[in-house]
């Protein structure tokens, strides 16, 4: 692995687990307040507008929404066409995505949130870069919680940096049970909108 993307609205244990990926060589893509805390932390990061060229935009709305990422994220290391599509388009692979989702639950539980608050707080790239990596799990490692980090780094410092198969379909099942009740907690609470 070479490459993970970093956006996490939960930071809980997120400094120590990117040093453990720096650790192991990964480069380290991250977005807003993930990146400086980061930086402030002494990871060194890149940022996701630097890497993909095009500046975060309409108040953090877009900023992984772009085809550098996905395509780094959906591409079949081991199918040709893929591989040189990639290379005539510079865009690298992305080999593990840590993201955990906008927290809509918390916004809407609060006594003084708005219907705007809400709208807000539901999160569209960090499901779709998950979808993304979910989908492509034998090429990309998905985690969406903080307490696999240990179960990562474990098998990364037993296995030269390598997750198992069994870990990434794990993984990959999670992203979708979690997007699942994700959409359906958005669904939940329109429908109860008066």
């Amino acid at each position: 692995m070479e490459r993970a993307l970093i956006s996490v609205s939960n930071k809980d244990g997120i400094v120590e687990f990117s040093k453990g990926l720096r650790g192991h060589g990964l480069e380290i893509l991250s977005t807003g307040g993930t990146a400086r805390l980061l930086e402030e932390k002494g990871v060194e990061v890149c940022y996701v507008s630097d890497y993909t060229g095009h500046p975060e935009i309409l108040n953090g709305r877009v900023k992984t929404l772009h085809p550098k990422i996905h395509a780094g994220l959906l591409g079949i290391r081991d199918n040709k066409e893929h591989v040189d599509q990639l290379k005539n388009y510079d865009y690298p692979f992305i080999d593990m995505v840590v993201v955990n989702l906008y927290p809509f639950e918390q916004t809407i539980s609060k006594q003084d949130s708005s219907f705007e608050d809400a709208i807000e707080n539901i999160d569209i790239g960090g499901p779709t870069m998950l979808r993304s990596a979910a989908k492509n799990f034998k090429d990309v490692v998905v985690i969406i919680s903080p307490e696999d980090y240990n179960l990562i780094l474990d098998q990364m410092n037993r296995n030269n940096g390598n997750i198992a198969k069994e870990t990434r379909f794990y993984l990959m099942k999670k992203v979708f049970k979690h997007t699942s009740n994700y959409d359906k907690m958005i669904w939940k609470y329109l429908n109860e909108v008066k």
